[in-house]
């Protein structure tokens, strides 16, 4: 090649890579995302399912007794729905943030949120950055302090967080969870919930949480069917698998030490939410006293001051926080670094859903995820779609799920209008 020739070519060459390096430049992520709308919606599955009716007496349907704060009342014992709000009428959210460069973000959040989102919330996003989370967070916890710091506020905080991680992840083309730092664990190894033992041992599960069907209002024979439900799991899980059982608030410290001494002999992992939420010391006596199994709560224990005082009476051997109730995704990785610092495990509640798991995904002491069967009596349609919508492996440890790849949370769901 003759040297005007070198020349000439190096000089187009260089002139290409400015161009490219210029439109690199204008395809990069936003600094700013100003939010120009934040509305309620209604979601549907974008891939929907059949609908079916469940076989008699399936515990997934929820029509079945179990053991709750209220049980001590006969009039509200046999199922939850006795007691809880009805359909429509206190319920989770979903929230819609909409950005000035057409970005769209979608999260979940807890009973009761709604409303909040609508009446304050609002009012202090329009207008704001939405890539500045943390900023964001802190405005609408300082702003709600005077009425808020748990519960229905803070469920109402953890939907618009989730929407904003949502937002961020689309716009970075990225899933959440390698915004995280990247993943911990090649595959998420999972348990289900729910008492229709057979069903989840025959799909693959190793590793069942039961709920407690019987409380102290119930006597010894209530005790004996206790008993008798995780001699039925044992059976169908083996020697090698894990039972955990969920007391949903309802129990005492007196009879959560019987329960724990009866089911020693059984191997039972842990016994969750024993007490009230908010009887911290009550935890911290369980654990002094109970040896045989691990004490566990978290669920309805709110942001990262809920923990605190959770862990200065030593209160759990692992902590479960709900990313939808706890303060979204922002105050879980708060929670989870506080839990750290003391080898504290962190499984949250519902960690399977499709935003939980990138959490988990991406922390080092956050080891396994909680899942859901739909219930018995199906089209095989729905089970299939249950393990592809949800990334469901089989393996040595039974069940593994890992989060989706797609920018954002790649949510399964959709704007239904």
């Amino acid at each position: 090649m003759r040297r005007r020739d070198f020349i000439q070519t190096s000089t187009l060459a260089a002139a290409g890579g400015l161009a490219c390096g210029l439109e690199d430049l204008n395809a990069a992520p936003p600094d700013e995302l100003i939010i120009t709308g934040v509305r309620l919606v209604q979601m549907r599955a974008k891939r929907p399912v059949p609908r079916y009716e469940p076989t008699p007496g399936s515990w997934s349907t929820g029509g079945v007794e179990v053991a709750n704060p209220v049980s001590i009342y006969p009039k509200y014992k046999a199922t939850r729905s006795l007691f809880q709000p009805d359909p429509g009428g206190v319920s989770g959210f979903w929230v819609e943030i909409t950005t000035d460069k057409g970005i769209k973000g979608y999260g979940t959040g807890g009973a009761g949120g709604g409303p909040i989102v609508e009446g304050h919330l609002k009012k202090l996003l329009l207008g704001e950055n939405a890539l500045n989370i943390e900023r964001l967070w802190d405005i609408m916890w300082r702003s709600t302090m005077s009425y808020g710091r748990k519960g229905v506020v803070v469920n109402a905080i953890s939907g618009v967080d989730l929407a904003l991680w949502d937002i961020l992840g689309k716009a970075q083309e990225t899933p959440v969870w390698r915004l995280l730092g990247g993943k911990i664990h090649d595959r998420i190894p999972c348990y289900c919930t729910g008492n229709d033992i057979e069903q989840h041992v025959e799909f693959g599960y190793t590793r069942l949480k039961l709920a407690l069907p019987y409380g102290p209002a119930d006597g010894k024979q209530g005790l004996r069917e206790n008993v008798a439900l995780v001699k039925r799991a044992r059976e169908a899980v083996g020697p090698e698998g894990d039972i955990m059982m969920d007391c949903w608030m309802a129990l005492t410290e007196r009879y959560t030490l019987e329960l724990a001494e009866a089911f020693e002999p059984h191997g039972v992992y842990w016994l969750e939410e024993c007490l009230p939420p908010d009887d911290y010391e009550g935890f911290g006596r369980l654990r002094d006293q109970i040896k045989s199994t691990r004490i566990v709560t978290g669920e309805h224990v709110y942001t990262r001051y809920g923990f605190r005082q959770l862990l200065r009476v030593n209160g759990a051997e692992i902590w479960q926080p709900d990313i939808h109730w706890c303060g979204g995704l922002t105050e879980l990785r708060k929670i989870a670094a506080l839990a750290a610092a003391y080898d504290i495990p962190v499984i949250p509640h519902g960690g399977g859903q499709r935003d939980a798991v990138h959490f988990i995904h991406s922390t080092e002491n956050s080891p396994w995820a909680e899942m859901f069967m739909p219930a018995q009596g199906g089209p095989d349609v729905v089970y299939g779609r249950y393990e592809e919508d949800n990334n469901l492996t089989r393996g040595p440890e039974g069940i593994y799920t890992t989060p989706s790849n797609e920018p954002g949370f790649g949510w399964q769901v959709e704007p239904a209008a």
